[in-house]
């Protein structure tokens, strides 16, 4: 129980620190069109609701996986490898970073730090501390959330993709696109 208790609080940790650190962007200059990003938000949002609500109604689903103790901490160090992940890069975005799907005043393709390897890094680590977390549950619905994490990151991958080859030129975004993974290495 203490793992999983562990993981929810590095959860709240690090959504805590995002909210506050969101007030550290620069100014929004372009946006895709109005109701572009319901789509992935309704999946996503729908992911991470489901993962937690598979916590608190426990006595609705059978658990399908049980970890041994020590291999329990060792998926919440994953979890945390997977929110390490997210600040890396917001910490290499600085302020271009945005919640929805933006281009900032000044912005440029960032490709170092974790970039270097996927153009996503956020949505990967977040994918990592989701599927670390639905392991400690072990039921099916948390399972279930990562999947519908993982389409919903796809989904508001692609537009992101779409929106900064646009906004930033076929050139500059195409070129690092072809170089780097979308959520992982080399895929």
């Amino acid at each position: 129980m203490w793992p999983l208790i562990t993981a929810l609080c590095l959860w709240g940790i690090w959504f805590v620190s995002w909210i506050l650190a969101g007030t550290w962007t620069k100014r929004t200059v372009a946006r895709p069109v109005r109701g572009a990003e319901r789509v992935y938000a309704i999946i996503a949002y729908a992911g991470v609701g489901l993962l937690f609500a598979s916590v608190v109604y426990t006595p609705l689903f059978p658990r399908l996986l049980t970890l041994p103790e020590l291999a329990a901490w060792g998926v919440v160090g994953l979890a945390l490898a997977g929110f390490g992940i997210c600040w890396w890069a917001r910490l290499h975005l600085g302020r271009n970073w945005s919640w929805e799907v933006t281009r900032k005043e000044d912005h440029r393709v960032v490709d170092t730090g974790p970039y270097r390897f996927v153009r996503h890094p956020i949505y990967t680590g977040l994918i990592l501390a989701a599927l670390a977390t639905a392991l400690l549950i072990g039921k099916a619905p948390s399972f279930t959330a990562v999947a519908l994490m993982v389409l919903g990151f796809w989904i508001k991958a692609r537009l992101e993709e779409r929106f900064l080859m646009a906004e930033l030129g076929a050139e500059a975004y195409g070129g690092y696109a072809r170089r780097t993974g979308m959520l992982l290495p080399g895929l």
